[in-house]
């Protein structure tokens, strides 16, 4: 088995981000207590996302992130939730330089300006992280203020994760278009489009608006939620 950091290798900053560019992240996540949440499952469910097509695979907590990077020869978007509130996507430098540690390619972190629970600065934790490891890293924001803190924090990527979850915009249906707009238009770190893509239409229109690459998990990698749609369309008869 080829081992994480091995796999690592492999991939530079430019391979990585040519991987990536104008193409389908997938994110294959379960939740704590459901059915799919397994590793193994989680490995399984890369592999056949990857097969459709995606061009990179974002995955949740470090046996998981392990076990894609150790299932699929794409770049790996890690992270490791911790906390049930606030700053809770790989939260402190500890959380990232464990999922560098896992094998991750990019590392996926909160990227808003609110504080962190090590007391750290993005810009503290970036740093840090790359002293212990040579992987990229991704900035999940909720506005176009917390983009630009992380351009100038020194990520390598700008995600849309967050828009509509911390009280600075409001939840959107679909992906939030007009902060897509505002981001690309003001940075020019490589945007990525994340939450609440539901349909390939909206994964077309982001990337029309110049998102770096599109990424989309519940329509794909979450059947309980899917089927509730499906289940919630279909009237109810007695």
């Amino acid at each position: 088995m080829t081992r994480p950091h091995e796999a690592r290798t492999r991939w530079t900053r430019e391979r990585v981000l040519g991987a990536m560019r104008g193409r389908l992240t997938v994110s294959c996540q379960a939740y704590p207590g459901e059915p799919l949440r397994d590793p193994r499952t989680t490995a399984q469910m890369a592999r056949a996302v990857v097969a459709g097509g995606a061009a990179a695979v974002r995955a949740q907590g470090l046996d998981d992130v392990a076990a894609v990077v150790a299932a699929v020869d794409v770049p790996v978007v890690g992270l490791w939730k911790d906390g049930d509130g606030g700053v809770f996507i790989t939260p402190t430098l500890r959380h990232a330089r464990a999922v560098a540690d896992a094998g991750a390619h990019v590392v996926a972190l909160d990227g808003t300006r609110r504080p962190r629970p090590d007391g750290l600065t993005l810009a503290e934790t970036v740093a840090g992280l790359r002293e212990t490891a040579d992987v990229l890293v991704m900035a999940d924001c909720g506005s176009l203020d917390d983009a630009l803190a992380a351009q100038d924090a020194g990520v390598d990527l700008l995600g849309t994760t967050l828009a509509g979850y911390t009280g600075e915009r409001p939840k959107t249906s679909g992906p939030d278009l007009e902060l897509v707009d505002e981001v690309v238009a003001a940075c020019s770190l490589p945007v990525v489009v994340e939450g609440r893509v539901h349909s390939p239409a909206q994964a077309a229109e982001a990337m029309a608006r110049g998102a770096f690459s599109v990424c989309v998990g519940t329509a794909i990698t979450h059947p309980t939620t899917i089927t509730s749609w499906f289940a919630e369309a279909i009237p109810t008869r007695h």
